[in-house]
């Protein structure tokens, strides 16, 4: 496995995990497909915006990433993992390399910001005084020092997706897969999470967006891959939302 990424100054480096799809298919009925075909290859480091309206296969996708779906057909590589012959024993130690957040938080209501936070770190078997040194490491990353104490009801939309960033942070992901992180979101704090996954990206790590959402794609101004029907109809560098 490559060397772990090592957490500086607060921030993660080091990233050697590229993700390629090789004419992926995702088939769940007869002849109905979620993905026909799909190639794709994501540089490490690198910022992409996956969109397409529902139903496109764009959610399918972004599963396989950290092995929740499998291909009917082809293959999908993550750093070291074939995720299409992924042994169940591998998976935890690959999602500890991939972390995702999702629309609607997936927060503990009865425990604080702190707690949900270390929650992730202790489900792993990490020591204590382990998950005490990371633990304000990531707040402080996410810029919620000084709320750890606060428990979601007590926090904004966008401080409860911070919480989300942060614990998808504890295990120094080389890749994040964010699907939807701003839906359930308004303008301002859309923006400040997407400034927050742009300023961890500029660390190194591997970003991955899942979106709907016409305006944050295309204030980006970084690569989209716009998926129609379950096949990749564009793949631009410096791409807009361009469906209807």
């Amino acid at each position: 496995r490559p060397q772990d990424p090592v957490l500086q100054d607060g921030v993660f480096c080091y990233n050697t995990f590229m993700i390629k799809l090789q004419n992926v298919s995702k088939q769940y009925v007869p002849k109905e497909y979620a993905l026909k075909s799909v190639s794709l290859s994501i540089d490490a480091g690198d910022f992409v915006s996956i969109v397409g309206q529902s139903g496109s296969g764009k959610t399918t996708l972004a599963k396989m990433l950290f092995a929740e779906e499998f291909p009917t057909k082809g293959k999908v590589v993550i750093g070291d993992w074939d995720i299409s012959k992924i042994r169940q024993s591998e998976i935890p130690t690959l999602r500890r390399q991939i972390g995702v957040v999702f629309q609607d938080f997936k927060l503990l209501q009865r425990k604080t910001a702190y707690e949900n936070i270390a929650f992730a770190l202790q489900v792993a078997g990490e020591k204590k005084s382990r998950i005490n040194e990371i633990v304000p490491q990531v707040l402080k990353i996410v810029g919620l020092s000084g709320k750890e104490k606060r428990y979601p009801y007590q926090l904004s939309g966008g401080e409860q997706q911070r919480v989300s960033i942060a614990r998808a942070l504890v295990h120094r992901p080389k890749i994040l897969v964010a699907d939807e992180p701003t839906g359930n979101l308004d303008t301002i704090h859309s923006h400040e999470i997407i400034d927050l996954l742009k300023r961890i990206n500029d660390f190194g790590t591997t970003i991955v967006l899942v979106t709907h959402d016409r305006d944050i794609v295309n204030a980006l101004k970084r690569r989209v891959v716009t998926i129609s029907e379950g096949e990749i109809v564009s793949d631009v560098k410096h791409g807009k939302y361009v469906l209807s």
